[in-house]
């Protein structure tokens, strides 16, 4: 729907109103996939009333990670974090992927769109629990436990407003659920239907309150690390610290130190983070659990791996390059594998007889776990930390820490700078293809320097061409033609 035709409804609406001409309860559906009770009546959330409803309330806010974000979580999550880096080629035959691999993002990019929406439909989860929880009177719901839900709630929403602030810039605050509207209250209501975009700083604010009111209140262990923990919680922190400018070093080396005081410790053989039979393991501090198909499976394997169509996320020639020029033989098997594809497709980049694919997934029955936080990326942005406050030797330190267990050869840096561009290359090396590249580029501002840097397995530079601008993707289209009081980024 165009702007000018939902201005005109909603004017007519009010006009309609205002004549005494309609005093029936109306049912908009607001921007954002912010929804109102299917009824008409209440809030979404207004079935939340007692204990049973409200745990079922925070499932909801989680099954958002194995279904009904699923294509964010399996797929686009990587798509964003490796493909749009150094790390990986776009791969299959996607053109919304290709956009975004190429930095020829338009707004009309269905990916886009879609990650808007799915991130957006987790918050609603999570407003409707941060809102009426707390108004349960069921003495089988304890304080306590009606704390933790809430707490576990807010870090959730946190976690999807930190991606989308990350890949969009200003964004909708959406924090509240709409009322029923009614012929009274539709002009105080307009502005929640169509929110305007609040500065990122806000947006930042937001999450950084979230996750410290979830702090307090969430428990130090749970069943299995698919459950928000104060770890958890902390390695957000130290992770939105280390990325909202200006950046307060000392406050990620807290942060840092809050989650390594919890008592996480690294997997001896880098291998078991990967290979299935080791998950929920004592390295883990956040990670999605897949049980198979029954309740929400992981079907992204089968899209990054196999030979029985072009998959997406092919490792890049220059990510293969920076294992082999490191001599990092253990985590470049790990992460990569490689098969013979003559026949079945072709590639401008890559060898169709030694073709590369992402191999930090590879289970094909829908039970791949998917480490979203663990210690070691933990451990690398404190010696970040602490590089940047210059102490060199206390980071090179953690960084040959972890090269120990890729049985890699201790580092020596004592130059500043010398160590920031390890630091750089050991977050590439070690956490390659867990959506971590991308943003780690951004936030140090070297994407635009790197990317336009990239070579293909020639040494040809592949041309990419970037901006300030083109380091954010454009607001979609379709909410852009429903919601008047949107501005576009800058560049599209």
């Amino acid at each position: 729907m165009k702007k000018t035709n939902r201005l005109f409804i909603i004017s007519a609406a009010l006009v309609s109103l205002a004549l005494g001409a309609c005093n029936k309860d109306l049912n908009l559906t607001p921007p954002s996939n912010t929804i109102v009770g299917n009824d008409g009546q209440g809030t979404a959330g207004s079935y939340i009333k007692d204990a049973t409803t409200a745990e079922a309330a925070l499932n909801s806010c989680y099954a958002f990670f194995r279904s009904g974000s699923s294509e964010y979580y399996v797929l686009d999550y990587f798509n964003i974090g490796d493909a749009q880096s150094d790390n990986a080629y776009a791969g299959a035959d996607n053109a919304a992927g290709f956009e975004i691999d190429e930095f020829r993002l338009l707004s009309t990019n269905a990916w886009a769109s879609r990650d808007w929406g799915y991130l957006y439909n987790q918050i609603t989860a999570c407003n409707a629990v941060i809102a009426n929880v707390p108004k349960v009177t069921d003495p089988a719901l304890t304080a306590n436990r009606k704390a933790q839900i809430v707490g576990e709630a807010q870090f959730i929403r946190a976690r999807a407003y930190f991606d989308l602030v990350r890949i969009f810039g200003d964004l909708p605050l959406v924090l509240t659920e709409l009322p029923t509207i009614t012929a009274d209250n539709l002009e105080e209501i307009y502005p929640l239907l169509y929110p305007a975009r609040k500065s990122a700083d806000s947006v930042y604010a937001q999450i950084d309150a979230d996750l410290k009111a979830a702090a307090e209140v969430v428990p130090v262990s749970a069943a299995n690390k698919g459950f928000v923990t104060k770890g958890a919680v902390y390695t957000l922190l130290a992770k939105v610290a280390a990325t909202h400018k200006p950046i307060n070093w000392a406050q990620v080396e807290n942060y840092t130190n809050q989650v390594t005081a919890l008592g996480y410790t690294l997997l001896p053989v880098y291998d078991h983070l990967w290979d299935g039979a080791h998950e929920n393991s004592a390295e883990a501090i956040f990670e999605l659990n897949f049980a198979g198909w029954d309740t929400g499976g992981n079907w992204g394997t089968s899209m990054f791996l196999g030979t029985d169509w072009k998959k997406f996320c092919n490792p890049s020639n220059d990510l293969i390059r920076a294992y082999q020029y490191e001599k990092d033989t253990v985590r470049f098997k790990s992460t990569i594998t490689f098969a013979n594809v003559n026949g079945k497709w072709g590639d401008a980049r890559l060898s169709l007889d030694s073709f590369p694919f992402f191999y930090k997934m590879r289970k094909t029955d829908a039970t791949q776990n998917i480490i979203m936080y663990r210690l070691a990326d933990v451990l690398l942005l404190k010696a970040e930390a602490l590089n940047e406050q210059g102490n060199v030797g206390a980071a090179n330190t953690i960084v040959t820490q972890i090269r120990e267990r890729a049985h890699l050869k201790p580092l020596e840096i004592t130059d500043q700078a010398a160590m920031r561009l390890a630091i750089e290359k050991e977050r590439r090396l070690e956490l390659a293809f867990e959506g971590i590249r991308w943003h780690d580029l951004v936030r140090t501002d070297r994407a635009i320097p790197v990317m336009q840097a990239v070579t293909d397995g020639k040494g040809v530079n592949l041309g990419y061409r970037l901006t300030p601008e083109s380091l954010l993707w454009p607001i979609p289209q379709s909410e852009m033609d429903q919601n008047a009081n949107l501005v576009q980024n800058e560049g599209y």
